[in-house]
């Protein structure tokens, strides 16, 4: 599957980090993105990833060479086999920038739109041609962190789903089946399952907010690289996981809305980094170390580890059983 034509529309953090994946996996990659500034940088940008990552200079120019930045979407779609769309979460502009790729791009293209938690669905509603059409959640930042959710809709066939899990794998990612469109697809709704109670914990004076990311951090987050919530379950055994189900669950917050403790930080201009104070206070120092230390962990994790194996135990594929 080398020399397949990608193309990255966007190329700001995400869509440099999508095109840089691609392109390492020896595929050709046109990138274009509205903002002149942005394929003006984008080749730097993806050279200082690439040695982040450990490459050496003629590693990174023959990724480089791999890559055409483009000023139009016709110009970067029309000899695509899979375009991959990284604009920002904006309804109206992604349905937009789909129209104009569907106007140029071949017929037989499979249409990818990047997002965290807006619904494919929505997105590819006006396409001529829905049935090659699905989501990608490539996860933050995309060149380091190994998963991707690939979202059907309704329409989405089982060959376009097929060939994106196939192009993902062989470019070293770990692609996921979500086979409903559902808000937040499969990661999100957990973490922020979790981020609810950790609000909740602060908001309903148990803890401060100090104490939720030390308990996280210093406990089962450790083995959550290695340890799926489930497989933790079946370690454990399902009958001690109900009996503590049976004690906790009825006092976990379950509220339906954002919490009131959150809206009043936005509403304050407690906008974490952006602002310099949010559950925690934090100087410019602090961010910059923080980012640091989250990207060795991350590629730390990516040398000891890799991607997460297809295969079961059994032999099955998890990513293709319901």
């Amino acid at each position: 599957m080398k020399n397949r034509q990608i193309a990255v529309i966007g190329a700001g953090l995400m869509g440099h980090g999508i095109a840089l994946c691609m392109a390492r996996a020896g595929h050709h990659v046109t990138i274009t993105d509205p903002v002149p500034e942005a394929r003006a940088s984008v080749a730097a940008r993806i050279a200082d990833s690439l040695q982040l990552l450990g490459q050496g200079p003629a590693d990174i120019a023959k990724t480089l060479k791999r890559i055409e930045i483009c000023e139009t979407v016709g110009d970067a779609v029309h000899r695509a086999e899979v375009v991959i769309e990284a604009a920002p979460e904006k309804m109206a502009l992604k349905q937009a920038i789909f129209a104009e790729v569907e106007a140029h791009a071949p017929d037989t293209s499979i249409l990818a739109s990047n997002t965290s938690v807006m619904p494919i669905t929505q997105i590819m509603g006006g396409l001529r041609l829905r049935n090659r059409a699905l989501g990608t959640h490539w996860w933050n930042p995309p060149h380091i962190v190994p998963l991707v959710e690939v979202i059907r809709t309704e329409w989405t066939d089982d060959a376009a789903i097929d060939a994106t899990m196939a192009l993902l794998d062989e470019a070293g990612k770990t692609p996921v089946r979500v086979e409903r469109d559902v808000p937040g697809f499969i990661g999100n709704r957990l973490q922020h399952a979790l981020w609810r109670e950790a609000i909740s914990l602060v908001e309903r004076g148990i803890c401060d907010a100090a104490a939720v990311d030390t308990v996280v951090k210093a406990s089962f987050g450790r083995r959550l690289a290695v340890l799926g919530p489930l497989e933790n379950a079946d370690m454990v055994g399902t009958d001690l996981t109900l009996d503590i189900h049976d004690n906790v669950l009825a006092d976990i917050e379950d509220s339906h809305t954002p919490s009131p403790y959150l809206r009043a930080l936005v509403a304050e201009g407690k906008l974490g980094f952006k602002s310099g104070q949010g559950f925690h206070a934090w100087t410019d120092a602090e961010k910059t170390a923080l980012r640091a230390r989250v990207a060795r962990h991350l590629m730390a994790l990516q040398d000891m580890l890799g991607p997460e194996p297809r295969l079961n135990k059994g032999g099955a594929n998890p990513a293709t059983t319901h």
